[in-house]
């Protein structure tokens, strides 16, 4: 990581915990401080916090309006983060623990999904198994939960890495090389992937065919510190809402596919697949140690471990140095939040 851009990070994160050279220690009435407004880091696809968007739910439970900024990679919010252009975003584990691991003052405050059938990898109709991409052209989004999951599954399966050739594309550029010819297929997700199969190609392998492996790969609601330390009520309704949406989902599924595809203007098939191809753990259980735990039991839980499998696997690709890997990650988990928005 560059050097200013890291000093440019703390003198910002001291900035927010020092006035004139004294501890701030927030009094009960500072607590229940309001910001101008939350801004939220969303890629635009369909997603269940979407119906929070589409009615206005977040806003009205945090008493402030929310301001919905897109971005198209993992990479671009931890530029957003850094240059303190948002305040909680929902993400990729992989580039999560990119920022953290080079230090950037951000924590995770939340699964809302694990990823199952939502991300795959879609070919051309002449490659019938896994190992048949060998001697291919696959692509993917980079710095991407999808990448992990290709890379995992060309390690779990023992195929020869030197024998398949990997692009990074992003999901619109994919399809355009796949209508053009020049890649045999692509692990992605919807609605590349959907556009993918409609062009001729069929899907061999889900991200949910590495649970059975020890891998857990998931989306997480990431928090600046700074703002957790300083809102923690909103980052508390934050939670509370999003499981109501949650709730709301699960309790009519085609209804809530609607209300998505139509906010985002997708289409309603490509919405229904994504959303049905999560899977989403409530505020209790991602307090369990096989998510995030609580107070001791973070370490080790089954985040710490899977964030720790993902910088170990950065390092491998060269997205990380080694020696900058912690032995945990339970510093940057904060479930807190969690516990307060289960006990409401």
């Amino acid at each position: 990581m560059n050097k200013n851009v890291l000093k440019r990070w703390l003198v910002a994160a001291l900035a927010g915990m020092t006035t004139f050279g004294a501890a701030v220690i927030p009094s009960q009435a500072q607590a229940q401080e309001r910001p101008a407004e939350v801004r939220l880091a969303w890629a635009g696809a369909p997603r269940v916090w979407v119906l929070a968007r589409a009615d206005q739910s977040f806003d009205k439970a945090f008493g402030v309006p929310v301001r919905w900024v897109q971005f198209a990679s993992g990479a671009d919010v931890l530029s957003l983060f850094a240059a303190n252009a948002i305040d909680i975003a929902r993400f990729g584990s992989s580039p999560a623990v990119a920022g953290i691991t080079q230090r950037l003052p951000i924590e995770v405050i939340g699964i809302p999904e694990v990823i199952a059938t939502s991300e795959r990898l879609t070919v051309r109709k002449s490659i019938a198994s896994l190992k048949d991409i060998e001697g291919k052209t696959i692509a993917y989004p980079p710095n991407s939960t999808a990448q992990y999951a290709l890379e995992a599954a060309i390690k779990v399966y023992k195929l020869d890495r030197s024998k398949i050739k990997l692009v990074a594309l992003s999901p619109a550029e994919i399809v355009a090389a796949w209508k053009r010819g020049d890649i045999d297929g692509a692990y992605a997700w919807d609605p590349a992937s959907q556009q993918l199969s409609a062009n001729g190609g069929h899907e061999i392998f889900f991200t949910k065919d590495l649970q059975k492996d020890g891998y857990l790969i998931y989306n997480n609601f990431v928090v600046r510190k700074a703002f957790a330390e300083k809102y923690p009520q909103i980052v508390t309704a934050f939670l509370k809402t999003y499981q109501q949406k949650v709730d709301e989902y699960q309790k009519d599924p085609e209804a809530a596919a609607q209300i998505i595809a139509k906010n985002i203007d997708q289409p309603i098939d490509s919405v229904r697949r994504t959303l049905a191809g999560l899977s989403y753990p409530s505020v209790q259980e991602q307090l369990s140690d096989a998510y995030l735990g609580s107070g001791a039991s973070k370490r080790g839980a089954g985040i710490d471990r899977a964030m720790v499998d993902t910088a170990k696997f950065l390092a491998g690709a060269g997205q990380l140095r080694a020696d900058t890997i912690p032995a945990t990650y339970s510093n940057s988990i904060d479930s807190s939040f969690l516990a307060r928005a289960s006990a409401q």
